[in-house]
């Protein structure tokens, strides 16, 4: 049977991309706090932006590791292992935004800020993807 009403194609969509809608809800949060702890230290520090940034998103990851594994994924057996490799995936969205940011801020001449907007949408999509394939997969 096909959705009719405007409530019930959300309701299919919803269901259909659940995980993908809750990890960009919880990515979403773990996102302001990376942003508003970046923004912060360079507002302070603006120098050393490269490490706001590592410090901004380990802060992030470790966020978005304990809602996603309680709300989005419901995978709670080998939660040591599963937090290792969420963090290998944070680490390399964290080598891919560092290196966007110096080459968008430092080659670029771009606003540090916007740099790290712009790091975040791809970084995002690339830790999805993995996170999901890897991280939480039911049977691993």
């Amino acid at each position: 049977m096909m959705a009719t009403t405007w409530g019930e194609i959300i309701k299919t969509l919803y269901t259909r991309y659940r995980n993908l809608v809750l990890y960009g809800i919880i990515g979403a949060g773990s996102v302001t706090i990376d942003f508003a702890i970046f923004w912060l230290l360079t507002y302070f520090f603006p120098e050393y932006y490269i490490l706001a940034n590592v410090i901004s998103v380990n802060c992030g990851i470790i966020n978005s590791f304990l809602l996603n594994r309680h709300f989005n994924f419901k995978v709670k057996n080998k939660s040591v292992f599963r937090f290792v490799v969420f963090y290998i995936v944070g680490i390399l969205g964290l080598l891919i935004s560092s290196g966007l940011l110096y080459f968008m801020v430092d080659l670029r001449g771009m606003l540090v800020l916007w740099a790290k907007v712009l790091t975040l949408f791809v970084v995002t999509i690339f830790q999805f993807t993995l996170n999901k394939n890897i991280t939480f997969r039911q049977n691993g």
